[in-house]
């Protein structure tokens, strides 16, 4: 992850990858792009039939019936999400903070991505009173609102949005004439299936909200590109499909034939699959309790993961300490803490949010060891925190942290 923007860049600026699991491939998938590694070819545009016809039953599975002439398959979510945003036209509305490649996909077409805050609870959605606020003043300067972005499964903050705001946020967009698009691509990282509750904004409204999901979330490695993206029901949802189709035919966009022969396994979810995605959600879990539990113990904010591979941490409690370090800003504290921690740690700045807060996003897999053979042995393990290579990376999170929290302690004014 390039630390600072070098001069001569554009506009669009692109933030941190995706939190990955960093394990070792599936070897039932391995054994299925091999397979296909002969055919050189490409899926047609939004994908073939047994692409689509899998598309399909993964989202029926979730309570999201469609057609396949209601899915599209594009090598990647950002591919999506470029083509609807074109198709729909006007003004992009995400939360703050956002998923680090919402707002790129908006600026590379050359429109502004207007951030509106959740509320404390959760990430992902906005809050629906400060949503209809940006809207009004967005109309009254001029602009012309007509897509909210938003996710119930969170990247960055690993929240979930609890029913009642979502079903509040999306009726507050509809009556003003948005149109949603909803990124389910970690609803399958749920560390908690069974205690928690996940509705997707195409259950309440379905013919106005259209649901992208890239599988790099919980079912493809992340160099293998694959996302779909199901539409909503009716004339409008077909004319967005359509319109979609155009922008995905002029970018080229096609999933590889090898590619295209792992998602479909991928989507089909046969018992290897579901299992090696229950192990890894569960490992994550486990490493994302202990790593809050490291942050919220020295000091620092976090709401509890309850989804991805990934938190997100508040470190304004520890500014006496930071400030010391010459840190003033979040740009600042990613270098702090990515040459402390020795691991990525992109600011909140990167997910649209203040540069003024002091925020990072942590990911749970490089606690997982830096050789396959350390990860594998994280997979195979019943108890993976007690792994001395574990134990280590926890050790130097947590004290990385309470020397920042004791540090802030020594700098406090005497009461």
């Amino acid at each position: 992850m390039r630390l600072t923007h070098p001069e001569g860049h554009g506009p669009v600026r692109f933030g941190p990858p995706d939190p990955e699991d960093g394990l070792p491939v599936l070897p039932e998938l391995s054994a299925v792009l091999a397979a296909a590694a002969s055919r050189a070819g490409a899926e047609p545009v939004g994908g073939g039939p047994a692409l689509l016809d899998a598309a399909c039953g993964y989202g029926d599975r979730r309570g999201l019936p469609a057609a396949p002439d209601r899915v599209a398959v594009a090598p990647g979510a950002p591919a999506l999400l470029v083509a609807l945003t074109a198709a729909i036209g006007g003004d992009v509305l995400v939360p703050r903070p956002c998923a680090a490649w919402w707002a790129p996909c908006a600026r590379l077409l050359g429109r502004p991505a207007f951030s509106v805050p959740t509320p404390a609870e959760s990430g992902g959605v906005p809050d629906p009173y400060a949503l209809l606020e940006t809207i009004r003043r967005l109309r009254a300067e001029g602009g012309d609102p007509r897509l909210l972005v938003l996710s119930v499964a969170d990247d960055p903050t690993a929240t979930v949005a609890p029913p009642e705001l979502l079903h509040e946020t999306v009726e507050a967009a509809v009556a003003e004439g948005l149109h949603l698009v909803s990124d389910e691509t970690w609803r399958d990282t749920l560390h908690d299936p069974h205690g928690t509750v996940l509705l997707s904004p195409a259950e309440m409204l379905p013919d106005r909200v259209t649901v992208v999901t890239d599988l790099v979330g919980a079912l493809l490695p992340p160099g293998w590109p694959a996302a779909v993206a199901r539409f909503p029901a009716g004339e409008e949802g077909n004319a967005l499909h359509a319109r979609v189709l155009d922008v995905l035919t002029a970018l080229d966009a096609r999933v590889a034939a090898p590619i295209a022969a792992a998602a479909v396994h991928a989507l089909s979810e046969p018992e290897p699959v579901t299992t090696r995605v229950a192990d890894s959600v569960r490992l994550h879990a486990r490493m994302a309790a202990a790593a809050h539990r490291a942050v919220v113990a020295a000091g620092a904010v976090s709401r509890p993961p309850s989804c991805g591979r990934h938190l997100y941490v508040d470190l304004t409690p520890l500014v006496p300490s930071l400030t010391a370090h010459g840190v003033g800003d979040a740009q600042e504290l990613e270098d702090f803490l990515t040459a402390r921690l020795g691991v990525p740690a992109p600011g909140g700045h990167r997910f649209g949010d203040d540069l003024e807060a002091f925020r990072v996003r942590l990911s749970t897999a490089p606690l997982l060891g830096r050789t396959a053979d350390l990860r594998a042995a994280c997979l195979r393990s019943s108890d993976p925190l007690e792994l001395p290579h574990v134990r280590d990376a926890l050790t130097h999170l947590a004290t990385v942290f309470d020397d920042l929290r004791d540090d802030a302690r020594r700098r406090e004014s005497p009461r």
